[in-house]
This record gives C-alpha cells, sequence and structure tokens, in this order.
C-alpha cells in the first residue's frame, strides 16, 4: 500500500519544492505538471483495488486519531477525476500563464490544491476529511487571489474564504455530532454505532441523526455553493481560467457531494430510513431551489465565465437533490461525467478569452467558430453534454437518472429538474449562439482573434471525447454509475425521456430564435441579473454591519483595552519605573551614600522588629 501514499503526499512534497527551491529557476510549471501527470498515472493503477491503510497519529487515553487511506469504488472512482482534470489543467496552463510574472506561486498553489482535495478524496476519518476540507479552502483563496494586484480578486478571495468558514462551522459541530451518536470517527467504524445508537434510542434516533446530518450538509453548502452560500462562485471567476475549470468546474464544488455520499454510504442505513429523515428532504429541497434559482440568473449574465459558474451552480443542485433523494449513485455518476465536460468549457471558455485579448463579454465577441474551429468544435460537444443531447453525450445519461430519481422520489422536484432542463438548454444555446456564430462584434478582441496553440486546445479535444464517452467509461474507470447494478427507472421511462427530449428542443428553439443575429441581449430581467439582489443584501446588512459596527467594536476595544491598558498601560509603567530609579543613578557619590545608608537603616528596621 506504497503507492496511495505517494498519490496523496507528492503534490505537496512539488509544492514546498517549488517554494522554497525551484522559485526563481523556470522550473516549477515543468514540475508541478510532471507530478500531476504521475499522480493520474498512479491513479490508473490504483482502479479496482481496494482495503484500508492507516497509523496512530494521536492518542489521548482510549481516544485516538488515524491519518489513513481508504481505497474503494468511490474513492478510486473520485481520483481519476480529480488528477485527469488536474493533468489537462496543469498542461493547460503552461500556455495560458507563461507570460505571467508569478507562475511558480500558481503553479506551487495547483500542487497544494491537488494535495488537499487528493485527501479528502482518499481519508478514512473524518478528521483528517475536516484537516484536508480547510487545505482545500486555503488553497482555494489562494488561487482566486492569485492577480491580488485587482481589487476584485483580492475581495473575491476573501469572500470565498469566508462564505466557506460559514458553512464549515456547522460541518465541525456536525461531526461532533456523528461522533456523539456513533462513537467513531472512521467512516469504517460508523455503521455499527448507528445502528447501537438506533437500537437504544429509537425514539430520539430520527431528529438526532437528521440535526447532525444538517449539521454536516453546511459543509457541503459553502463547499458546494448552495443557497444561501452560493455567493462566492461567480465572484471566483475572477482567478485565472484554468483554476475555474480545476476548482469550480470540477473538483473543489464537488467535494461536497462526494462528502455527502460517502456519509450515507458509511451510516449503512435501509433507504427506507434515510428517505424518512426530515434531513434527506432538506437537502432535496435545498439541491432544488439552488438548481432552479441559478439557472435563472445565467439567464441573464453577460460575461462567459460567469454564465459558466452559475450552470455550476445549478448542475451541482442537481446532484445535491440526488443525493437527498436517496439516490447518491446519481449525483455521484452525474458528478463524474458533469467534470469532464464543465471542465472542458471552462478551459475551452479560457481559450476564448486568451484569444481575445482578455475579453469576457459575449457581446463582444461573435463569429469566432470560423476563426477559431478547434475551439468552437469542442466547446460544441460541452454545450451539447451540458444540455444532454440524447443517445450521443455523457450528460444524457446521467442527467435521465437524476430526473429518474426525481420523478420516483418527488413529482414537484421532478417538474422543477426538468424546468431547469429547459432553462440549461436555453442559456447554453444563448451563449453559443452569441460568442460563435454571426460576426464579430469587437475587431479588438473577436476580430482579431485566432486558434490556440496545441498545449491548449489538445487537452480540450482530450475533455471533448470524455464529454461524449465517459458515460460508457465508468466500468473501466472504477466510478459510480447506478445502471451497473441493474438499476432502470422501468415506471415513467418514457415519461422522463419525453419531458427530457421535449426541455432539450424547446431550450434550443427559444434560445436560437432570440438570439440569432441579435448585437444586444432582446431580453432584460433585472431581478436575474442582479441575481434576485441576494449579493446586495449580504453587502448592505451583513458585510457592511461587520465592517462597519462590528469592527468599530473590536478596534474600540482594541485601541482602548488591549493596546491602551494591557500593551501600552504595561509598556508605560515599566517606563515610569524605569524613569523612578533612574534618578537615583546620577553619578553623585553623597546620593549614593545616602541610598545605601537608607537601605542599612530599612534592613536593620525590618529585620530587628
Amino acid at each position: 500500500m506504497t503507492l496511495p501514499w505517494i498519490l496523496l503526499f507528492l503534490p505537496l512534497v512539488v509544492a514546498a519544492a517549488n517554494q522554497l527551491a525551484l522559485r526563481k529557476t523556470g522550473l516549477a510549471p515543468l514540475v508541478s505538471t510532471a507530478s500531476a501527470v504521475a499522480t493520474f498515472i498512479i491513479a490508473l493503477v490504483l482502479l479496482k483495488q481496494t482495503g484500508t491503510t492507516a497509523f496512530p497519529w494521536a492518542t489521548i487515553g482510549d481516544f485516538s486519531v488515524e491519518i489513513g487511506i481508504k481505497l474503494d469504488k468511490l474513492s478510486t472512482g473520485m481520483m481519476i477525476v480529480v488528477t485527469g482534470i488536474g493533468m489537462l489543467v496543469h498542461i493547460f496552463s503552461l500556455a495560458y500563464m507563461k507570460e505571467d510574472e508569478a507562475k511558480a506561486r500558481y503553479f506551487t498553489g495547483l500542487s497544494l490544491f491537488m494535495f488537499s482535495m487528493t485527501g479528502i478524496v482518499l481519508a478514512n476519518n473524518f478528521i483528517m476529511t475536516f484537516i484536508f476540507w480547510e487545505l482545500v479552502g486555503l488553497s482555494s483563496y489562494l488561487l482566486i487571489g492569485h492577480w491580488y494586484q485587482k481589487d476584485s480578486a483580492a475581495d473575491a478571495a476573501k469572500k470565498a474564504f469566508l462564505a466557506n468558514r460559514v458553512g464549515d462551522f456547522g460541518f465541525m459541530i456536525g461531526i461532533l455530532m456523528l461522533w456523539g451518536i456513533t462513537g467513531a470517527l472512521s467512516f469504517d467504524a460508523m455503521a455499527e454505532g448507528v445502528k447501537t445508537f438506533q437500537g437504544a434510542n429509537p425514539a430520539i434516533f430520527a431528529g438526532v441523526l437528521s440535526t447532525a446530518l444538517l449539521c454536516v450538509f453546511c459543509g457541503a453548502v459553502g463547499k458546494s455553493a448552495q443557497l444561501p452560500l452560493h455567493v462566492w462562485l461567480p465572484d471566483a471567476m475572477e482567478g485565472p481560467t484554468p483554476v475555474s475549470a480545476l476548482i469550480h468546474a470540477a473538483t473543489m464544488v464537488a467535494a461536497g457531494v462526494y462528502m455527502l455520499f460517502r456519509v450515507q454510504l458509511s451510516l449503512d442505513l435501509d433507504h427506507e430510513v434515510l428517505a424518512g429523515l426530515f434531513s434527506s428532504q432538506v437537502i432535496a429541497w435545498v439541491g432544488g431551489i439552488t438548481s432552479l434559482a441559478a439557472a435563472l440568473m445565467a439567464t441573464q449574465q453577460d460575461d462567459i465565465k460567469k454564465i459558466l459558474a452559475y450552470s455550476t451552480l445549478s448542475q451541482l443542485g442537481y446532484m445535491v437533490m440526488a443525493v437527498g433523494l436517496v439516490s447518491g449513485e446519481a449525483g455521484m455518476f452525474h458528478l463524474f461525467t458533469h467534470a469532464w465536460f464543465k471542465a472542458l468549457l471552462f478551459l475551452g471558455s479560457g481559450a476564448i478569452i486568451y484569444a481575445c485579448h482578455h475579453e469576457q463579454d459575449i457581446w463582444k465577441m461573435g463569429g469566432l467558430l470560423k476563426k477559431m474551429p478547434i475551439t468552437g468544435i469542442t466547446f460544441a460537444i460541452g454545450t451539447a453534454a451540458l444540455i444532454a443531447v440524447p443517445f450521443v453525450t455523457s450528460g444524457f445519461y446521467s442527467k435521465e437518472e437524476i430526473l429518474g430519481a426525481a420523478y420516483h422520489g418527488n413529482k414537484a422536484l421532478f417538474g422543477i429538474a426538468v424546468f431547469v432542463a429547459f432553462l440549461t438548454t436555453f442559456y447554453m444555446t444563448r451563449a453559443y449562439v452569441v460568442t460563435f456564430l454571426g460576426k464579430p462584434r469587437d475587431e479588438h478582441g473577436a476580430g482579431h482573434a485566432h486558434e490556440v496553440g496545441p498545449l491548449m486546445f489538445v487537452p480540450l479535444l482530450i475533455l471533448a471525447g470524455m464529454a461524449i464517452g465517459s458515460a460508457f467509461l465508468t466500468a473501466p474507470l472504477n466510478a459510480i454509475d447506478p445502471r451497473h447494478g441493474g438499476h432502470e427507472h422501468a415506471e415513467g421511462h418514457y415519461i422522463i425521456l419525453g419531458a427530457s427530449i421535449a426541455s432539450l428542443v424547446l431550450g434550443l428553439a427559444a434560445g436560437f430564435v432570440l438570439y440569432n443575429g441579435k448585437d444586444k441581449d432582446p431580453v432584460s430581467i433585472p431581478l436575474f441579473k442582479n441575481r434576485f439582489y441576494i449579493d446586495g443584501i449580504y453587502d448592505n446588512f451583513i458585510v457592511r454591519y461587520f465592517q462597519d459596527a462590528f469592527a468599530a467594536i473590536i478596534a474600540f476595544f482594541d485601541e482602548l483595552l488591549i493596546n491602551g491598558l494591557l500593551v501600552g498601560g504595561l509598556s508605560r509603567a515599566a517606563e515610569s519605573t524605569g524613569n523612578i530609579f533612574r534618578k537615583v543613578q546620577s553619578g553623585s557619590l553623597q546620593g549614593y551614600a545616602f541610598a545605601f545608608g537608607l537601605g542599612v537603616i530599612l534592613v536593620v528596621y525590618f529585620t530587628a522588629f
């Protein structure tokens, strides 16, 4: 079991080497990319392997914390996503970031993120998961704020970090509650503990477990950007586009879904018991509402990266909804297929932005299909997978599983999911028509655009292949796929398929008719464009409160109590005492003789009486 430990710690070693030794040599990008290739190869070797290896880290009485690695179908399949997309993002970044003065720091951040994400996937216990969970937040902060000279990038990094801390506080409480319920922090030992608690406390079992799971879900709300903590993800597009592809489309934001399903598997409760928990209903509805709200917001965005960001929010809502409906296999299947085609779309947008001299407004593009045929075709393939073109794209198969879970689990959520499928087709058709068809609207950007080089378009071609074929590769790549267990939605199959195809056709027609040949947006819905004003509410009633009122209180106590009385007071007292004794050190022999005599008298007085 040496290879799993190499897989885990190789990116950390590379990050340390880059920062301490290779930062000024120009080798950091190549070393980080080589390590990403190596980790992908190791992940392929570990496919189909199972088992747990661990060693004690800290022991206090009967309580012990381990550092351990768990290999099973869930973790080894997820590692293919993390290392595979990580490798392609590293290769793409060699060209995208070649002119960046801080590319060594950028690649160091990528390696640190790969270490952190690998730790979440391979962890065999909650303590290790939480440690790497926080490291992912740190590395995300560093990468989002890579161009920290821009106020918008620095603010976005802080926003992401703080929003995740809110969710992580609940996550920590949930971990402690599950520890109290099961008596275990190891995933392998939780099932026995929860069954013991259920047998001993049947009256309160459902309520206590639901509370614990909702607290754990808070962590997923932060990491997977669900309402109401979704606000950080669109702003995080201020980071370099390859970062968006790696962290905010394929891996980090999927960590919440992965963690929720890992907990469900570890509890090993019957489907009926889990489905009957209040927490499952809350999780399903949060996912469904997030999916709908994000899709509505995406219809009015003009920044190509923000369109994809809200699309990611919407698809994550799909996955969370599936987990809440106790169909985590469907959610993980969609996570697996979505990662490839969403990474393709983000890297494709990066190629477009690079070719258009860092222009991101789709209304200043146009006609790019002729100028960038490889990027245009691969972007079309990614779009087809996202809107779930039937039978030929991977997104179709995984989306059908989620629609099937919703149809059998909650008809209202099924209706929401079908409407979201329509909206997804509509806004992606809008984005593609405005960006790639017609004529260039800006001569400086789109007018002078040209196809990117092989370091950029080769990853696009590979991801395009996965966007079509990943649903057929789940068995050899050990990815979770509900179809492998003989699971089929026999009841309502034609209703689900018909609703899916109808939403696709209507979305394509509406998007093409409304936006083909247009030079400005014919539709204006300020509520969607301004993101339901949620960001404004946070800024005016929460951020401003903390910045103005709470920060002023803290500053007052800092200046008056800490600096004024404690630190400053002690220093002034020491200075005053020193000044008193300094006057005695006058250099006068008479003064010294007087002090000596006075001292003798005091000694005699206190010792004699």
